[in-house]
């Protein structure tokens, strides 16, 4: 392990047991501060996520810029002050810490006994939407988690997950698309982040104007098992309660190949986040690439790596 890798290991484990220990008011001031020193030193993740706000937001101006990646960053940390204290919310809390429009796509989906997934981009705080599902609505759900490195690091947030009652599978391995599709099959929930692509095999679409591509996973899946796909978008407002929105189920084409179904769906999926994503940029927390044009040229056969 790495000098830098051990110290993300420390870094994540003081958090999960010092900042969840700090009354409420005193985590929300502690974010606020890094966010804004973060911000300040305009290191190449805000530099990053202004340039995903320039996409979202074109024809803004640099201040307008500058003011987007500012709140964006505090709606960040306010994600990592959540989670860092989710483990010691009591029920209650967490039952009063989210509301969502048309949840009713959700608890339908569920009774029906058909399969649920959720699909979801970086927005707010998708850990509280699922320990809101756990405790709110009783439904234990299944999702999957890129493999971080150190281990030691990815296995404080299998276990952070777990505790919220989630069951987590890894990004890698290739068994994660498999246990998904039986926890479908059996009638069950599945919660995916699903706006960035992970695998370089994803689909492309049009998204802000210009072409990202973003997992096919969610597609296939329902597509395989006959499961509805919700997508479902978050933000923050000047309130503790987080505000969501569950879109109207993505349909399986007719007709069609399995790939061109899957565009459609995938595309589909895109423009339902671009939608929330356009009313609440600031809490897209997106610090890394996403458009092709914006991701580094692969070296061809005849070039050095």
């Amino acid at each position: 392990m790495s000098a830098q890798e051990r110290l993300a290991d420390a870094l994540y484990g003081l958090g999960w047991s010092t900042v969840k220990k700090l009354p409420e008011p005193v985590a929300v001031r502690l974010g606020r501060t890094v966010a804004d020193l973060a911000w300040k030193r305009r290191g190449k993740g805000v530099r990053r996520l202004e340039s995903n706000y320039a996409r979202v937001v074109p024809g803004a101006s640099p201040e307008r810029l500058a003011e987007l990646s500012r709140a964006g960053m505090r709606s960040y940390l306010r994600y990592w002050m959540e989670s860092f204290r989710l483990p010691a919310w009591s029920a209650e809390r967490i039952s009063n810490g989210f509301t969502a429009k048309d949840v009713h796509y959700l608890t339908d989906g569920i009774a029906s006994g058909r399969g649920v997934i959720l699909a979801l981009p970086h927005m707010a705080n998708w850990d509280l939407a699922g320990a809101w599902v756990t405790t709110e609505l009783r439904t234990p759900f299944t999702t999957v988690a890129e493999r971080l490195k150190p281990e030691t690091l990815y296995d404080r947030f299998v276990a952070y997950r777990e505790g919220l009652g989630m069951e987590v599978l890894p990004h890698s391995g290739g068994s994660a698309f498999g246990t998904l599709a039986r926890r479908l099959r059996d009638g069950g929930l599945v919660c995916l982040v699903a706006e960035r692509d992970l695998s370089a095999s994803g689909v492309e679409v049009d998204f802000f104007g210009d072409t990202a591509t973003m997992p096919a996973g969610p597609a296939l899946l329902a597509q395989q098992t006959g499961a509805l796909l919700l997508p479902v978008t978050l933000w923050y407002d000047d309130t503790p309660v987080m505000r969501g929105q569950v879109h109207p189920p993505v349909e399986v084409p007719e007709s069609g190949t399995r790939a061109e179904k899957t565009s459609v769906m995938t595309q589909s999926l895109a423009d339902a986040f671009a939608t929330g994503i356009a009313d609440h940029p600031e809490d897209w927390h997106m610090l890394q690439r996403l458009w092709l044009a914006d991701l580094e040229p692969r070296p061809s056969d005849g070039d050095p790596a």
